[in-house]
């Protein structure tokens, strides 16, 4: 596939995702957070288009390439906007450009993250500390936040897909990626897919957000309040779902939003699995 159009798949769905409103918990059109607001994630979409377009024409060196987005994000946007989400799309748009049809950008994804590199995880590690990710939590194991985990990394030989492998315990995006990206491909995609020829894209993105939510607790919501906190969330996505079809589901729907936002629950693992979903139905339709 032409390397632009993948960036322009990679751009076009995290425009999409957090335009998504009310997309509870999350920064959407109609809500800003403190230290970050949706102008900041709009510009942040924009600036990663070269980095998903080098990483789509280069060699594997999936962490530099993260680290290159990353980099060039926080050249605009002082907040971690898009961590997550370049985490995910670099390794789908990659695999994209070396697939010869659509049905192959999973198994491609596999085999690219078999084959990371011990620099592919230093420069993860330092892609997450540009982006200082919130919420991560101190590890007894190469520990993301020490000083010299770069040099435990080496002298252990340590991969991008090991480190991601340790971490998928507590962190849905490293499992995401170390396993398949079953989320993405078995859940986000098919429900957006299917709902772009049945609703408006604002409402399939926000019914996407909602089905991944209600069938995975949110990482960041248990790292910072327990997995009792982010199952409730779920809980409570799934029973809104049910009521999707109700002339009043809008106002369930952004009473829930009001809930997470006053709670501070923020499900932006999910807001990211829901964008590279995105990203997934957009390029099979490019291919």
């Amino acid at each position: 596939m032409d390397f632009n159009t993948i960036a322009k798949c990679a751009q076009i769905s995290a425009v999409l995702e957090v335009s998504g409103s009310p997309k509870p918990g999350n920064v959407h059109r109609n809500r800003n957070f403190d230290d970050m607001i949706f102008e900041d994630f709009l510009i942040s979409a924009i600036v990663i288009g070269d980095s998903i377009r080098n990483a789509s024409k280069k060699n594997n060196n999936l962490g530099k390439h993260i680290l290159d987005a990353v980099s060039e994000t926080n050249k605009w946007v002082k907040n971690n906007t898009n961590l997550g989400i370049v985490m995910l799309e670099i390794p789908i748009a990659k695999a994209a450009a070396i697939s010869d049809n659509f049905s192959e950008i999973r198994e491609n994804i596999i085999q690219l993250m078999n084959k990371t590199t011990v620099e592919d995880a230093c420069d993860l590690y330092d892609a997450i500390n540009i982006a200082d990710a919130g919420g991560m939590g101190s590890q007894d194991k190469y520990d993301v936040s020490s000083q010299n985990a770069k040099n435990e990394l080496r002298e252990n030989n340590q991969t991008m897909f090991d480190v991601l492998n340790i971490s998928s315990k507590w962190d849905r995006i490293a499992a995401e990626l170390t396993t398949g990206m079953p989320v993405c491909f078995e859940i986000g995609y098919p429900k957006y897919r299917k709902l772009r020829s049945e609703v408006s894209l604002n409402d399939a993105c926000v019914l996407t957000f909602l089905e991944i939510l209600s069938c995975v607790p949110d990482t960041l919501i248990s790292r910072k309040y327990g997995q009792q906190t982010a199952s409730h969330v779920s809980h409570l996505a799934e029973k809104l779902l049910t009521f999707s079809k109700d002339d009043n589901f809008d106002i369930k729907l952004e009473k829930f939003d009001d809930y997470l936002f006053k709670n501070k629950f923020n499900p932006g693992t999910v807001a990211d699995l829901t964008a590279a979903s995105i990203m997934i139905t957009l390029l099979e339709d490019k291919f």
